[in-house]
């Protein structure tokens, strides 16, 4: 009798055993593992192209600014979904680069002296915008900012309402393209902006001086000098950058590479 005691017993711890064993198999087996979350954020990126012409690629959205030089000057560079114009002038606004580079997948956006000078074939994706109009395309926000002269000796080179500074919103980047333009209120007055690029040349726009005190005002966290070369050669972005940061060092200067001795665009 005892042995049957017994092996009763062993029977019945085997089983629970057995039935532990087997509940931690069935718990491993239906548990899955977790996906890793990708919080990789893609970034702003910035190609200079010479004096007033950029591409600024955010995501999937590629941005032609002020195309000039040929299609030739944005050889690697994706196309455009969006191509944005400020101002007449040549080195601004090449209808012989916008046809080389256009295609109908590309939004023109422009201001209006600038479309009144486009042929048909360039219109389908056109978007005429004004000092103070704002369009959402495709994640990104377009606020069209003014640009213009306020020294009394250059009021001739860029009145008021006839071209475009632009703010482009982006995620959390904020970037503000001044265009041709001086220290005016409506960019001291800026606020949030991440990325600002500023002109500085005379006699077209402004001095270094001028441009930096504006900058100071706005206080983006980056600002890159462009648009910097004038009837007299180079703007001295060296002062800028030494003015800015050391009124505020919260703000970063970059200097990037506008210039190239082989490369020759008409002026004004």
């Amino acid at each position: 009798m005892k042995k049957i005691y017994t092996l009763s017993i062993c029977l019945i711890f085997s089983f629970l055993s057995c039935k532990n064993d087997t509940e931690k198999k069935e718990k491993i087996e239906i548990s899955e593992p977790v996906a890793a979350k990708d919080t990789t954020k893609e970034s702003l990126k910035v190609a200079p192209i010479s004096h007033a012409t950029m591409v600024l690629t955010m995501g999937e959205q590629v941005l032609f600014i002020d195309p000039v030089g040929g299609a030739k000057a944005f050889k690697g560079q994706e196309n455009p979904t969006h191509i944005l114009i400020t101002d007449i002038h040549a080195d601004h606004f090449d209808l012989t680069t916008l046809k080389e580079i256009y295609d109908d997948k590309a939004k023109i956006i422009a201001p209006k002296a600038v479309a009144v000078q486009l042929p048909e074939a360039l219109q389908p994706n056109l978007m005429v915008m004004e000092n103070g109009d704002s369009e959402k395309l495709n994640g990104l926000l377009i606020e069209a900012m003014p640009m213009y002269n306020l020294r009394k000796e250059a009021l001739e080179f860029h009145p008021k309402g006839r071209g475009n500074g632009y703010i482009i919103t982006w995620e959390d980047e904020k970037i503000y393209i001044s265009g041709d333009t001086e220290d005016i209120t409506e960019m001291r007055n800026l606020e949030g902006i991440t990325k600002a690029f500023v002109c500085m040349n005379l006699p077209y726009t402004m001095p270094v001086e001028s441009a930096a005190d504006a900058v100071l005002d706005f206080k983006p966290k980056v600002v890159y000098p462009y648009h910097y070369r004038g009837k007299n050669g180079m703007s001295d972005i060296k002062k800028f950058k030494n003015i800015v940061e050391t009124n505020n060092p919260s703000i970063k200067v970059e200097t990037l590479g506008w210039y190239k001795k082989d490369q020759i665009i008409k002026e004004k």
